[in-house]
């Protein structure tokens, strides 16, 4: 009997993430998520993702702190004793959109420590342990993934710390990708542009007028379930001789026009 493959999914339990849980779930992965809710207000994504079939571990984590992170990985060590995928997809927005002008510094230190900083050290730990998994079997098969975003090349000058987290996440995909090659282990970057979640609620009517007017080449919202497959087709192994490469998920967005 072969043993299931785990895919860790940081911010697992709605929007992005939980579109990225659903495909992997249904591609045979068991899942290891995290987040900041308590368990008791993520029941229903997590029965209905084992009603998929995944075995689910679900921690309560906030990538930012260390100590979380460092919780985290001992669960799935315990649970699994196993990972094959990272997902780093947990993210935020600024509490308030404020000119570049008048952002805080506050608010850059927040948006960095969960969007960049807390992603970059989970990965670190993760790629170490993805080593020793593959000096104790050769035939491991790892993948990283970050989920970043347009922001991280489209400026938003009424957000700029997000922009910034972005773009930083970009350039981590690109290093560990030249750090972990020669282990086979690739990392990748998936980018997706206007998705419908929670966080976009808040700009429904604006994006929805944009859209309407032709700012997407495909015109219409993305869904979770678009960067769940894109993902899925990563973590299966699809693109196996393309490690640091971006996949857009944007319906054309960031396509040059005239």
């Amino acid at each position: 009997m072969s043993v299931r493959r785990v895919a860790l999914i940081t911010g697992g339990t709605r929007g992005i993430g939980l579109g990225i849980a659903e495909a992997l779930a249904d591609e045979g992965f068991d899942l290891a998520l995290c987040g900041r809710r308590d368990p008791a207000d993520v029941r229903d994504p997590i029965e209905a993702l084992r009603a998929r079939g995944a075995d689910v571990l679900y921690t309560v984590a906030d990538v930012a702190d260390p100590d979380a992170r460092r919780r985290l990985l001992g669960e799935v060590r315990r649970h699994y004793g196993r990972l094959h995928v990272l997902v780093n997809n947990a993210g935020v927005a600024p509490r308030e959109r404020n000119d570049l002008l008048e952002a805080t510094e506050e608010s850059f230190e927040w948006v960095m420590r969960i969007n960049l900083q807390g992603p970059y050290f989970l990965t670190q730990a993760v790629a170490n342990w993805m080593l020793e998994q593959h000096a104790a079997d050769a035939a491991f098969a790892g993948c990283i993934v970050f989920v970043t975003s347009v922001s991280s090349t489209v400026a938003s000058v009424n957000r700029g710390e997000y922009c910034v987290s972005k773009a930083g996440l970009s350039m981590a995909c690109r290093l560990f990708a030249v750090r972990l090659g020669a282990a086979g282990i690739p990392v990748y970057e998936v980018r997706p542009g206007i998705i419908q979640t929670d966080m976009t609620r808040g700009v429904q009517e604006k994006y929805d007028r944009l859209i309407e007017e032709g700012l997407l080449v495909q015109p219409r919202w993305g869904r979770p379930a678009d960067v769940g497959q894109a993902v899925a087709l990563l973590a299966r192994g699809d693109l196996p001789y393309s490690t640091g490469q971006v996949l857009m998920v944007d319906g054309g967005l960031t396509l040059a026009r005239l």
